[in-house]
């Protein structure tokens, strides 16, 4: 399963998904299922976890002039998960 590709894997889990939600399949063969989607969910997972960390953002800096960060999750405000949390710990006079 290691070999896997994401696409592959995900449509798997879909079907196994979809298989459960229906019902139909004798309590052995639903936890089989459960227990292959469950390998597939943590699969997925770490190949997205592998993307994710070779994404690299080109950011412009105030001076006009480009460079490459790693990507970082930003919250709805934009702010990166640390800035966040600093700016919060500010608020409540943390800092």
């Amino acid at each position: 399963m290691a070999e896997m590709k994401f696409e592959e894997a995900l449509k798997k889990l879909e079907k196994i998904v979809a298989d459960l939600e229906e019902g139909n399949l004798p309590l052995e063969e639903s936890l089989e299922k459960y227990e292959e989607g469950i390998k597939l969910s943590k699969l997925c997972a770490k190949k997205l976890e592998v993307a994710k960390k070779k994404v690299e953002l080109l950011v412009k800096s105030e001076d006009g002039t480009y460079s490459l960060e790693p990507f970082e999750e930003r919250d709805a405000e934009g702010e990166k998960p640390a800035e966040a949390k600093k700016r919060k710990q500010k608020d409540e006079g943390l800092l």
